[in-house]
């Protein structure tokens, strides 16, 4: 073999030896240099614009012991602890905490989103957030998001939980397409569950309810409601019907409201005997 070759693989395996060792050396020079590092300050950081849990309370939890984390060393503070206790707290989605070399503490906290808010057969209350999760109500902050009542069999134990029945899957399906879609997220104010386990939509606009049954189809089931508002709700008038029924996915069905027709009826009956009682004023007017 070449004696430059060897000469020169020797060269570069020294080198690489050097680096590492040196690396070895300033980690173990930066660890030293952090373990004598005093914390200074927390700051706590908190993004979006929906609050359930404030900086006075995140400091609460990061603070139970009674112990100021300030002017405490950065090693005898127990930062995989610190995220563990936020990351028990409901309202938080993920927690981070680490800590700067000039001895800032810095606090990421993540909150969940809800999008749902449920309130069941058996008087409970809770949210459902953006992944599918059960979430208890916060005493800080109310979110304005699609509420579903009726008949709604599933249970909250006052802690996060997947969701368990079919139904309430089904709610948190339609209510993640209606948040998505600008038109829908206008349109619809709430969900109801009837007796018969389907879900009807309440509109803000007009008296109907919107029957789609389940959560399969949604895309088909609405835009067969789009083209049922736009081709036929101007021409009959928008209180024409008390159910728009779209759960069938090749047809909809509207169920006429029963009050305009009593009074259509009525309206008749009151132009007929107008009709007749002019005919014997007539008469009489004949004689």
């Amino acid at each position: 073999m070449n004696k430059k070759l060897i000469w020169k693989r020797l060269l570069i395996g020294c080198a690489w030896v050097i680096c590492l060792g040196g690396l070895v050396v300033l980690m173990g020079f930066i660890e030293t240099k952090k373990a004598a590092v005093v914390c200074t300050a927390v700051n706590v950081s908190i993004p979006g614009g929906q609050y359930f849990i404030d900086k006075q309370e995140v400091d609460h939890i990061i603070e139970a012991e009674g112990r100021s984390l300030v002017g405490r060393r950065i090693e005898n503070i127990d930062i995989q602890g610190l995220e563990d206790k936020l990351k028990a707290n409901p309202f938080i989605e993920f927690a981070k905490v680490y800590a700067e070399m000039d001895g800032v503490l810095q606090v990421e906290v993540s909150q969940r989103q809800p999008i749902l808010r449920i309130m069941n057969h058996y008087d409970m209350d809770f949210y459902v957030d953006q992944h599918g999760l059960k979430i208890p109500l916060s005493q800080n902050f109310t979110a304005r998001v699609l509420v579903a009542n009726g008949f709604i069999e599933e249970l909250f134990t006052n802690r996060v939980d997947s969701l368990h029945t079919r139904l309430a899957k089904d709610l948190f399906k339609t209510a993640d397409y209606i948040r998505k879609d600008s038109l829908w997220d206008a349109q619809i104010a709430q969900m109801y569950v009837n007796a018969n386990r389907e879900i009807e939509l309440i509109p803000r606009v007009g008296n109907q309810r919107i029957l789609i049954g389940n959560a399969d189809s949604l895309g088909t089931k609405l835009n067969n409601l789009q083209a049922f508002y736009k081709q036929v709700l101007p021409r009959v008038g928008w209180d024409t019907y008390r159910i728009i029924n779209v759960k069938y996915t090749n047809q909809v069905i509207g169920i006429k409201n029963e009050n305009i027709k009593a009074d259509s009826v009525k309206a008749a009956n009151a132009a007929k005997q107008d009709s007749l009682k002019t005919k014997r004023d007539s008469s009489q007017i004949k004689l």
